[in-house]
């Protein structure tokens, strides 16, 4: 029965009660009425018999009508809580109200519309977390080009502020020059697209593999563009060490190798039968292979460094001892260029591999002597600073440029190729210094001046005292 009809029929119910007590009690008042002498006086009685009627059609009808219309009302109300969105509102459910049926309508809908949001919270919140904490950059551009959506990987990539992006046209924050390029041709064709762009960020140039897609939603309606992006350098500058690495290694290992095979050949079509030519060229050929030996020694040890599982023995170590040890087997070489060195070390005792240390120093030294003139000077010292001992080898060489520095420590770099090969080096010695300071968990630094000198900073952890 629907709530306008048991409405109709309450009311009627209680009409038609009225009226027949009302009919009754005139019944009554007739034989009065003619009887009396009087007659306004029952008249004045009839009057107030029907204002009382009135009075309690009133009362009852008020209640019959909030019995009936109050549920309708908390519906409504509850209804309209659901629409502003507060899925917690619920609908009275009583026995004794007519719309029960209604009210408990309207609480299954207001729990499933509660659930429903729930879980959309959830997926917005886990959409969320997945977007900020993804490695890659992520940019959302709407139809007029205004930015919707940025991740914090494209704020920490772009050095901007959410503020400074969010609801701005893509064309107007500053981003390289070519990533615009690239989001503008996404935008403009609607369709998918990848890439690997390269720009100049300061100094330093800077590698992005982009991809672009258009977001489509219902319909088949176009609704913008998305963006992702992540930082390549190091992967392309890696890369660029594999070619290098394997470009060197070979036309290292060839130089001697056609030596070695030139001379055997000369001396095996006849050459042995002159003394003077065999002897010259036996001391090649064993220059050639000791410098082949050294190279493949260079290269077993710094592969060994490389790997994951390499590590050292640190054992309380004389530095001052080391440096000394070091420079008995450099002497040499400084003596054949004349060059002075100059020792100022204070006596310190770090935590360290003995034999590992003379290699760095000797290597260093080695360095230096190469790229010096003759009748130059190279100054190591040696002290404490704070909880590290520190290592400075100083030279008057040819000095290296502020953008060749970074390299310097790459497999087979050379700052000057030609004097650096004619010395006998390998090529790997600076490249063998930085792992094993970084294996003493310490670190290496580089100054230079082109034309003035170069200067290594070698920090190491002192050793706790006993």
């Amino acid at each position: 029965m629907t709530f306008r009809r048991r409405l109709l029929i309450s009311l009627l119910l209680w009409i038609g009660t009225l009226l027949v007590g009302l009919y009754l009690i005139v019944l009554q008042f007739l034989p009065l009425y003619e009887e009396a002498a009087n007659k306004s006086a029952v008249w004045l009685a009839l009057g107030l018999i029907f204002l009382v009627g009135i009075g309690a059609s009133a009362v009852i009808g008020n209640r019959i009508i909030r019995l009936q219309v109050e549920p309708v009302e908390n519906a409504t109300a509850t209804a309209v809580e659901l629409v502003k969105g507060n899925y917690r509102a619920r609908a009275y459910e009583s026995d004794a109200q007519g719309s029960l049926e209604l009210n408990k309508t309207i609480n299954v809908l207001a729990r499933n519309l509660q659930e429903v949001a729930t879980v959309r919270l959830m997926e917005q919140e886990r959409l969320k977390t997945l977007i900020e904490n993804m490695g890659s950059a992520l940019v959302m551009i709407d139809r007029q080009g205004t930015i919707s959506l940025v991740n914090r990987a494209f704020l920490e990539e772009t050095g901007l502020s959410s503020e400074a992006v969010l609801g701005s046209l893509y064309r107007e924050i500053n981003i390289a020059p070519e990533l615009k390029s690239f989001i503008e041709t996404v935008f403009m064709t609607e369709t998918r697209s990848r890439d690997q762009i390269e720009f100049a960020e300061g100094l330093k140039m800077k590698n992005l593999d982009v991809y672009g897609a258009p977001v489509i939603g219902e319909h088949e309606r176009w609704l913008g563009v998305v963006i992702v992006f992540h930082d390549i350098t190091e992967l392309k500058k890696l890369e660029q060490v594999r070619k290098d690495f394997v470009a060197n290694v070979s036309h290292e290992l060839r130089t001697p190798v056609t030596s070695i095979k030139g001379f055997s050949e000369t001396l095996l079509d006849g050459a042995y039968q002159d003394k003077d030519t065999l002897l010259s060229f036996l001391e090649i050929i064993q220059t050639e292979s000791n410098r082949l030996e050294m190279l493949i020694n260079d290269l077993l040890n710094l592969s060994n460094m490389e790997r994951s599982a390499f590590h050292i023995e640190l054992e309380p170590t004389d530095m001052k001892a080391v440096i000394e040890r070091a420079v008995e087997t450099v002497h040499p070489k400084l003596t054949e260029k004349n060059i002075r060195l100059e020792l100022d070390l204070a006596p310190v005792i770090v935590n360290g591999d003995g034999n590992r240390l003379i290699q760095v120093i000797v290597n260093l030294l080695i360095n230096a002597a190469t790229y010096s003139q003759e009748n130059t000077r190279v100054s190591l010292k040696l002290y404490a600073e704070g909880d590290q001992a520190i290592v400075k080898v100083e030279d008057q060489g040819i000095g290296i440029e502020a953008s060749e520095i970074g390299r310097l420590f790459e497999r087979f770099y050379r700052v000057d190729r030609a004097r650096s090969r004619n010395s006998g080096g390998t090529g790997l010695g600076l490249s063998i210094v930085k792992h094993i300071i970084e294996a003493h968990h310490g670190n290496v630094e580089v100054e230079s001046e082109v034309g003035v000198g170069t200067t290594f900073t070698v920090y190491l952890p002192l050793a706790e005292e006993i």
